[in-house]
C-alpha cells in the first residue's frame, strides 16, 4: 500500500474501499473481504445507512484499529453546528470506534459553515483525526480555506474519472494543500468505461484490466481513490495496482479522454439543487422508518 501525507501530518492510504450502494446485509462481508485483501482505507457515510455494518467488520476483522483508516461523511440534513456534532458522535457509536480518521461534509449545500465549525471542534477534541469536504467546487473550496477557518480541509472528495478528470480542481486543491480524493473512478461503468479502447489497449501492455489502468492513472496523479465491489475477485483485482507503472505516453493518452463533463450531476445547476432537496426528504423518511422498526 502507498500512503499520502495530509496537511496535518496524518498518513492516509492512497487506495481505499468504498461502500456506497452496498446493501446493509452485504456490507460487513464486503468490508471483511476488502480488509483481508489488504485495503486499509474504508469509506462510508451517514447517508449510506451502513456505518454500523462497517463498524461490525472493523470489530471483527482482527486488524488493529490504528492500522485502519476510516472515513465517513456528514449528510446535509445534519448540517448546522449542534446537529453536525451530534451526528458525528452517533457515527462514532455506529462505527464502534473512539475516533474517525477522516470526517467530510458530504455536499456543498445548506449550513455547511456551521457544520464545518463543529468538525473543527471535534478535531480539536480528538474525535476525528482529519476533516474535509466532498463535492466542493474550486470557488467553494477556496472560501473554506481562506475565510474564518481554523483548520484548512485536508481532503476534498469529488468525482474524478477519465471522462471528467478535474485537473483544474486539483490545481486549486494543490494550491491550498488539500488532497484530491476520487469517487466513482470508473464512472459506475457509464460511457462503456470498462471497454474504452484506449484504456483496454493500455492495459494489454501490462496484463491489466481497464479498471486497473484507471486506478493506476489516478494514483500516479497523486489522487486518493476509493472503489467499490461486492465480488471478491473484483475487490482483489482493484487492489492489484501497485506492481506496474504507466508511462508518460500512457498518461497523455488517458488525458486526451477528458471531456470535462460530469457523468452524474452538476452541483451548480439549480435543478440539481432541487433534486438534492428531495433526496434529503427521502433519506430523512428512510432514517425515521429505520428508527421506528428498531423501536418496534
Amino acid at each position: 500500500m502507498e500512503y499520502i501525507k495530509l496537511n496535518n501530518g496524518v498518513k492516509m492510504p492512497i487506495l481505499g474501499f468504498g461502500v456506497y450502494q452496498i446493501p446493509q446485509a452485504e456490507t460487513k462481508q464486503a468490508v471483511l473481504d476488502a480488509i483481508k485483501t489488504g485495503y486499509r482505507l474504508i469509506d462510508t457515510a451517514q447517508s449510506y445507512f451502513n456505518e454500523k455494518e462497517v463498524g461490525d467488520a472493523i470489530k471483527e476483522c482482527g486488524v488493529p484499529r490504528e492500522e485502519l483508516f476510516i472515513t465517513s461523511k456528514v449528510w446535509i440534513d445534519n448540517y448546522g453546528y449542534e446537529k453536525c456534532k451530534e451526528s458525528v458522535l452517533e457515527s462514532l457509536k455506529k462505527l464502534q470506534t473512539d475516533y474517525i480518521d477522516l470526517m467530510l461534509l458530504h455536499q456543498p449545500f445548506a449550513d455547511y459553515y456551521g457544520a464545518y465549525r463543529a468538525l473543527e471542534d471535534l478535531y480539536a477534541e480528538g474525535k476525528v483525526r482529519a476533516i474535509g469536504v466532498s463535492n466542493f467546487y474550486p470557488d467553494r473550496l477556496a472560501d473554506m480555506c481562506l475565510f474564518g477557518r481554523k483548520v484548512v480541509p485536508s481532503v476534498n472528495q469529488i468525482e474524478v474519472n477519465p471522462i471528467n478528470q478535474r485537473t483544474f480542481d486539483q490545481e486549486i486543491m494543490d494550491k491550498y494543500g488539500v488532497k484530491t480524493e476520487a469517487w466513482a473512478p470508473f464512472g459506475e461503468g457509464r460511457n462503456n468505461m470498462f471497454n474504452n479502447p484506449t484504456l483496454v489497449e493500455i492495459g494489454k501492455q501490462y496484463g491489466k484490466s481497464a479498471a486497473q489502468v484507471i486506478l493506476r492513472w489516478l494514483i500516479q496523479r497523486g489522487v486518493i481513490v476509493v472503489c467499490k465491489s461486492t465480488h471478491l475477485e473484483r475487490i482483489q483485482e482493484n487492489f492489484n495496482v501497485f506492481d506496474f507503472k504507466l508511462s508518460k505516453a500512457d498518461m497523455e493518452k488517458i488525458k486526451a479522454l477528458d471531456t470535462g463533463d460530469s457523468l452524474f450531476f452538476n452541483h451548480q445547476d439549480p435543478k440539481m439543487v432541487e433534486w438534492f432537496d428531495s433526496i434529503v426528504m427521502v433519506r430523512r423518511n428512510q432514517q425515521n422508518a429505520s428508527k421506528e422498526k428498531k423501536n418496534w
